[in-house]
């Protein structure tokens, strides 16, 4: 049952992705107000954060996508919403469209009526940038943010607690991921709400997409944390739930992450992708399989360790790694790659010296590196 039935009509985009011949965004109709993640006690945080699963999705809305070319010419674009309120564009970019020398978020407007009055937000679509020639694909939980899920179904319900109860400023950091994340190519991330369509911002030095298990009506909570934690923002590309058993097991987890990786690397064929994950979801199979699928591809994989010792399939994905001669490191922190990363190429002197004077702790690691690997 939803909280605001009578509420106006809102759209709520998600970070979109283009390439020179490509652009991708989806949005979502909900008739629900926006909310603020503030720290106003705990009954206000249940209330903020059972909102955005209570929200009341909006069929059948017709929604317009205005984008401006790089000569400036402007466009708009049609489409209405599905049974689930997803507005979904994909479209074909004609003429000119080149990337700027850096990564850059691109502002583009959506349009909509509502109650008959016509209404209009701002969406951010992440071009990779011409000199760019690595990009960053991250998992989410256990990844950047702590949620202690081994696939236990008792502790699954206990990160939902976290998730109903906790502010995104009260969630805990993996130790080392603003650090690791601004090495691999932090910077500015996407800026505030007040742009229009054609204007464009940094974005973080090297493109950065992030694949997770959780549900869509999660992206604003993930974003709010992404901005307090200083970890750069990217594509998330999440997923619709149901309350059932499939939804909280992991059987399908690592297939919705595959397919977002590799429709990624599709979309991005001159780029390489380095990929970061864990071992609580099957992140380490998944990611041997696209290693393997997409030889050249995955200068690097990182798996924070979590869970208890590898199962078979895990030892069998890792030996099919480093078969593929790609760096692999397993390890229960970021606090001590530095060296790793120094190693495969993925660091300059620079990068390196300022890691090793910034971090200080007391992970340990298995690292697997080619003895020619080539530079990200």
């Amino acid at each position: 049952m939803p909280f605001f039935p009578t509420s106006s009509v809102r759209l709520q985009p998600y970070f979109g992705y283009r390439n020179r011949t490509r652009l991708q965004l989806t949005a979502r109709a909900l008739r629900s107000k926006a909310h603020k993640f503030e720290r106003r006690g705990r009954w206000q945080a249940m209330r903020t954060m059972l909102a955005q699963f209570a929200s009341h999705e909006v069929a059948e809305l017709a929604v317009e996508l205005e984008i401006v070319s790089p000569a400036g010419v402007k466009t708009r674009h049609r489409t209405v919403t599905d049974g689930d309120g997803y507005a979904r564009f994909d479209i074909p970019l004609t003429g000119d469209w080149p990337y700027d020398p850096r990564p850059e978020w691109e502002t583009v407007t959506l349009h909509w009526l509502s109650g008959g009055d016509a209404r209009s937000v701002d969406a951010h679509i992440l071009s990779p940038g011409e000199d760019t020639t690595l990009g960053i694909v991250s998992d989410i939980d256990d990844t950047i943010i702590e949620t202690g899920i081994t696939g236990n179904f008792r502790a699954v319900l206990r990160n939902w607690r976290r998730v109903l109860m906790e502010m995104p400023e009260d969630r805990i950091l993996v130790p080392g991921t603003d650090v690791f994340y601004s090495a691999l190519g932090g910077g500015d991330v996407q800026g505030g709400e007040s742009g229009h369509a054609g204007e464009h911002r940094h974005a973080s030095s090297r493109p950065f997409f992030y694949v997770s298990s959780s549900p869509w009506n999660l992206f604003s909570y993930l974003v709010a944390y992404m901005r307090g934690r200083g970890i750069p923002l990217g594509p998330i590309m999440l997923r619709d739930w149901g309350l059932n058993r499939e939804t909280f097991g992991s059987s399908s987890h690592g297939a919705h992450k595959t397919a977002a990786i590799v429709d990624i690397l599709a979309t991005y064929p001159e780029l390489r992708f380095a990929l970061i994950g864990d071992d609580s979801q099957g992140d380490l199979t998944a990611f041997a399989d696209i290693a393997i699928a997409h030889g050249g591809r995955i200068p690097a994989i990182f798996i924070r360790k979590v869970g208890e010792a590898m199962s078979a399939e895990e030892r069998a994905a890792k030996a099919a790694i480093e078969a593929a001669n790609v760096p692999l490191w397993l390890g229960e922190g970021y606090t001590e790659i530095h060296a790793f990363l120094g190693s495969i190429g993925l660091l300059g002197d620079g990068e390196a010296a300022r890691i090793l004077s910034s971090v200080k702790g007391s992970g340990t690691a298995e690292v697997s590196v080619p003895v020619q690997a080539e530079p990200g």
